[in-house]
């Protein structure tokens, strides 16, 4: 996953980016508004991270002239005020959700991951029988996968491997529960066999196009993430 930080307290947000980047996320991190606009530019992210008060162009300008041309991706507003108003017009400029000053790094990485996991079920919903993640999509009728439109041939273990990683796209999967998953949980088998599947995956899905999608926690399991 991709977050983008945009806070001007430095100490701040390089507490929230070693944050992120401590549950393996991809983090970027900007002090102002305007440079925060270029990069989105050229640059797409799972969800943006921003303070209201902003030097350049405040997080109010950012969010609604960001919302003109992406209404998907998840906004988290952050501000060091209560108040009603703000709130209220955080949300009319396309925020997503808020966070008041001070907070627990926990609650903000939850209320993340809440939001690019709703936002991921509505693109699904919205494409019907087509699971995306980054440049991947899955045809669930015709279990068919395709990368960048070209079509991955895998076989239906690898598919499976693969539908269960990109349903759950914030969420660690140990190698148990795909085993149970996919092979039942009445079967006794050797979990290190995933690993073999997950190596078969990454040939065919990851190093021709110079992706590394299908990561590995040591100790935990897999996921995915995009870069």
């Amino acid at each position: 996953m991709t977050v983008l930080i945009i806070e001007d307290d430095a100490t701040l947000n390089k507490n929230i980016s070693n944050a992120f980047a401590s549950e393996d996320w991809s983090v970027q991190s900007v002090f102002d508004g305007e440079l925060a606009e270029r990069i989105l530019r050229k640059n797409s992210f799972d969800c943006l991270v921003m303070d209201i008060n902003l030097p350049g162009k405040n997080g109010f300008e950012l969010c609604k002239a960001f919302r003109e041309k992406n209404q998907d991706t998840p906004v988290l507003m952050l501000t060091a005020f209560a108040d009603l108003e703000d709130r209220v017009e955080g949300f009319d400029c396309g925020a997503d959700d808020y966070l008041t000053k001070p907070f627990f790094m926990r609650e903000l990485i939850i209320r993340v991951k809440k939001l690019v996991e709703r936002n991921h079920k509505k693109r699904t919903s919205a494409n019907g029988d087509e699971l995306l993640f980054d440049d991947i999509c899955i045809r669930r009728s015709k279990k068919q996968v395709f990368r960048q439109g070209k079509e991955i041939l895998l076989t239906p273990r690898e598919y499976n491997i693969l539908l269960q990683l990109m349903q759950n796209p914030t969420e660690i999967i140990s190698k148990r529960d795909l085993v149970k998953s996919i092979w039942g949980s009445a079967l006794d088998f050797n979990t290190n066999t995933i690993e073999v599947y997950i190596n078969f995956l990454r040939n065919k899905l990851d190093k021709p196009f110079g992706k590394n999608t299908i990561k590995t926690k040591i100790g935990y399991g897999y996921y995915i993430e995009a870069r």
